[in-house]
């Protein structure tokens, strides 16, 4: 979580909701589709996205590396079923391995993403990936499909009936970029990112061979709030054998005399990203949440599990029959940060009082809220104790939720942690460094296992890297090889 991530409120189109009915002819397959939206007005929605994801997300630091994401985008599209549409390729500031692709021409990686890929090849595969989902128009399909007007309130709720599942909810709207695409859409895209990257001549048999890694990662569970790689674009089955067919095909069909996988070149241009989380984004240590950036930090109850959302905190016992929220108002004052919250999530006060949290001036109320289960209809009460505290020009936000029933048997731990909230000044905790990618090549000709013993990397991360190289510990190599490891 930090200042420029936090997004005021979703603003989607809701002018989608009046567009006419019709149909439109697919670019890549000829065929009559129902469409809600023109190409121009495609178009108009990934200029609206653009900001927010890049505000959510943050944009990664490398000017090169952002530079050769757009030129090959750009290359690419021109030889894409969409070539004049403008195509816009974005690295995004996120440790997770995703990559994603908004409509209009709009494509994002992840950090995560590149610091997994070992070549340009995969790279260019992925990219193909996600032209072929905007080329097919899969993103406006699946948009069609939802009620675009009902999103919002998945990101109006601070509470729910179902605490436990309430993480999938912590984009706040952010959930439209990542509708869950179909497996026969997954082929598609497949297919075109083999062709794409292969008239770009490189070698599609890479893509292969990440999707091959993709599987060995577990990566079943979103990680801060994001989804995954897998999570949003499901294995269609067989994908690696269908990928590789598909590729010497098309290499069967180009005849090239080679097909690039540029290796080295690609990670020099990795050497140095931050790999995982970057701490100034906020992180914790022994039960507390430290955020540099922001100069602040806060307890949280022992066995409970923290995870830090581009747009929030959020901190959950075991079993979810609580849910503690950490936020930014977008509000200037104490006061409008408690009247607004309290209109946008049909809060009824029951008390409120001013006080002071270890010196910053804040607000305490306690709410009721009527949650409705989604899948039964059912109505309950929630109870709602939240602290709005002043620090600098922003409002920072507790909210401690649970049901009526279970209230009493949370509040006492929930407000002992909003009590915690603190100015961190502590230099060390200030300067925490990330780690970083750093690129080597191979002294001595052995084991992988041997490799990363004699760059001092300890054993408990060797498996780790291993997969960060798509490689086996046992697997040999040679001297001169170039290999990833991961220093702070």
């Amino acid at each position: 979580m930090r200042r420029n991530k936090i997004l005021s409120g979703m603003v989607l189109l809701t002018a989608a909701m009046l567009l006419a009915v019709s149909c439109a002819v697919n670019p890549v397959t000829g065929k009559k589709q129902i469409m809600l939206m023109s190409e121009a007005q495609e178009v108009a929605l990934g200029i609206s996205y653009d900001p927010q994801v890049l505000a959510t997300f943050g944009v990664y630091d490398d000017p090169n590396l952002q530079a050769l994401v757009q030129s090959k985008g750009t290359e690419m599209g021109k030889i894409s079923h969409r070539p004049d549409l403008e195509y816009h390729v974005k690295v995004v500031d996120s440790p997770v391995v995703n990559a994603f692709a908004v409509p209009g021409g709009f494509i994002y990686l992840t950090r995560g993403i590149l610091a997994q890929f070992n070549n340009e090849a995969e790279l260019m595969g992925v990219l193909g990936h996600e032209m072929g989902h905007v080329a097919a128009r899969h993103s406006v399909s699946q948009q069609t499909k939802q009620q675009l007007g009902t999103l919002l309130l998945i990101g109006g709720m601070i509470a729910s009936e179902k605490f436990a599942n309430y993480a999938q909810y912590a984009m706040q709207g952010m959930e439209l970029l990542f509708l869950s695409f179909s497996r026969d859409d997954e082929r598609m895209a497949d297919a075109l990112g083999c062709e794409y990257s292969s008239k770009m001549g490189f070698d599609a048999t890479k893509m292969a061979d990440f999707f091959n890694v993709l599987n060995k990662m577990n990566m079943a569970q979103s990680q801060g709030g994001v989804p995954t790689f897998l999570s949003t674009h499901p294995d269609p089955g067989d994908r690696y054998n269908a990928v590789m067919q598909l590729s010497r095909a098309w290499q069967d069909s180009l005849k090239l005399p080679s097909y690039k996988v540029n290796t080295d070149s690609y990670l020099q241009l990795i050497d140095g990203m931050i790999y995982g989380e970057d701490p100034k984004q906020g992180y914790t240590d022994d039960n507390t949440f430290y955020h540099p950036e922001l100069r602040f930090k806060f307890s949280f109850p022992l066995g409970w599990k923290l995870t830090n959302a581009p747009t929030q905190v959020t901190v959950q016992p075991q079993g979810g029959r609580a849910l503690l929220l950490f936020t930014l108002a977008n509000q200037k004052t104490l006061q409008s940060a408690v009247d607004s919250t309290l209109a946008a999530y049909g809060l009824q006060l029951q008390r409120a009082e001013r006080r002071t949290v270890n010196g910053l001036p804040a607000i305490i109320t306690l709410s009721m809220q009527q949650a409705k289960d989604q899948s039964t209809g059912a109505v309950s009460t929630n109870t709602v104790l939240s602290y709005f505290i002043e620090y600098g020009s922003l409002i920072y936000v507790f909210h401690g939720v649970s049901t009526e029933a279970d209230f009493n048997s949370y509040v006492s731990t929930m407000e002992s942690s909003m009590k915690t909230f603190a100015k961190l000044t502590d230099s060390y905790r200030i300067n925490v460094k990330p780690q970083r990618i750093a690129v080597k090549r191979v002294q001595r000709s052995g084991t992988v296992a041997s490799a990363f013993s004699y760059y001092g990397m300890k054993q408990e991360m060797w498996e780790e890297l291993a997969l960060l190289n798509n490689l086996e510990l046992n697997d040999q190599i040679a001297a001169g090889k170039m290999i990833k490891i991961v220093t702070q």
